[in-house]
């Protein structure tokens, strides 16, 4: 099992002391590190400037939105990236949802699978450098329409390498079905092994399909999951619910929510509602103490050594990949590092 540091997006300030993570990452043998955004920082600036301390760790983004950039935009970050990084870069790409999408971007969320399709189709058209980029798509059109001077281009910086992954974050059946059809990895975010079977069907229809990027074989199923080592567990569970009420009842609006029918996937309906409900009333404490110990068990790894151990190796016969965590602490990091080994 690989392991991926997950830097996450700031909160009021920048955090103190990630440069020393990101080291501790690397020594102890981390696959990557990765960032995210969402209406704060940005995913691209964080990997540039930690990550220059860093020789081998892969740096990716998880995830960057679409509607934050234009696909000939977010190219010319990742190729940028590609280069100062020596090959490192890895390009995670996520539809977000309408309330950021709409209140942020003042962008239409409208067809998110049509414009992923899209933006990854334009990303890769720059990576490649074969041609001046066109898209003569419904939603990015290259040359625009407008004075009519606008010229087809190719990059002036020759990207690094056409073949740069690209992994996609996806909740949905038909999300992760176009992941796999198009995509190089998955960014899977409240993972469950559980399930496996359904996130099967849902990447054998996309490895299916005619032109299909990836087999099961040579594709990343990369899967954000808090792995807590302690003797403590039903504490630790105590203390991971109020994120979990955060994503589910906060995270989206009411009339659609990604992640909670990601935990509605698993038949955690009424609990879904119920705490969506009180954490829109601002009653944000209720909510979280009505998260069941199963619904922190399910998404994360936590216990004494033996039981991350076996449970690591559930999630990999599971198919999962890589292991996204997040850690507090140097010694956290050396101590995950060596333990999973």
């Amino acid at each position: 099992m690989k392991l991926g540091l997950q830097l996450g997006y700031w909160g009021a300030q920048p955090p103190s002391g990630v440069g020393e993570l990101v080291d501790a990452a690397e020594a102890a043998g981390f696959s990557a590190i990765f960032a995210a955004e969402s209406w704060g920082s940005d995913a691209f600036t964080p990997l540039a400037w930690w990550g220059s301390r860093t020789s081998r760790v892969g740096l990716g983004t998880s995830v960057a939105q679409l509607s934050a950039r234009t696909p000939t935009s977010c190219a010319m970050h990742a190729l940028t990236l590609d280069h100062l990084s020596g090959g490192r870069a890895i390009l995670g790409l996520g539809v977000s949802g309408p309330q950021v999408v709409e209140g942020w971007y003042g962008q239409p969320f409208a067809k998110p699978l049509a414009r992923t399709r899209e933006y990854v189709e334009i990303v890769r058209k720059v990576l490649a450098r074969e041609a001046p980029v066109t898209s003569e798509g419904s939603h990015y059109r290259l040359p625009a329409e407008g004075t009519g001077l606008g010229k087809a281009l190719k990059p002036i910086t020759h990207p690094l390498r056409a073949d740069l992954p690209i992994w996609l974050g996806a909740e949905g059946p038909k999300n992760v079905a176009l992941t796999a059809e198009i995509a190089d990895g998955w960014l899977a975010i409240y993972y469950s092994p559980r399930l496996a079977p359904m996130y099967d069907e849902w990447l054998d229809e996309g490895f299916a399909r005619p032109g299909a990027r990836r087999s099961r074989e040579d594709f990343e199923i990369a899967a954000t999951c808090q792995v807590v080592l302690t003797d403590d567990r039903v504490e630790t569970i105590a203390r991971m619910k109020p994120t979990i009420a955060l994503y589910v009842g906060g995270m989206g609006a009411p009339e659609l929510n990604f992640h909670a029918q990601v935990y509605q996937r698993m038949e955690y309906h009424a609990e879904v509602e119920e705490i969506g409900r009180l954490f829109m009333s601002g009653r944000k404490e209720e909510a979280a103490a009505l998260v069941p110990d199963e619904m922190v068990a399910e998404t994360m790894i936590i216990g004494n050594a033996d039981h991350v151990r076996g449970e690591v190796k559930r999630w990999e016969d599971a198919g999962v990949t890589m292991l996204l965590v997040t850690a507090d602490s140097v010694a956290r990091i050396h101590e995950l590092g060596a333990l999973l080994k």
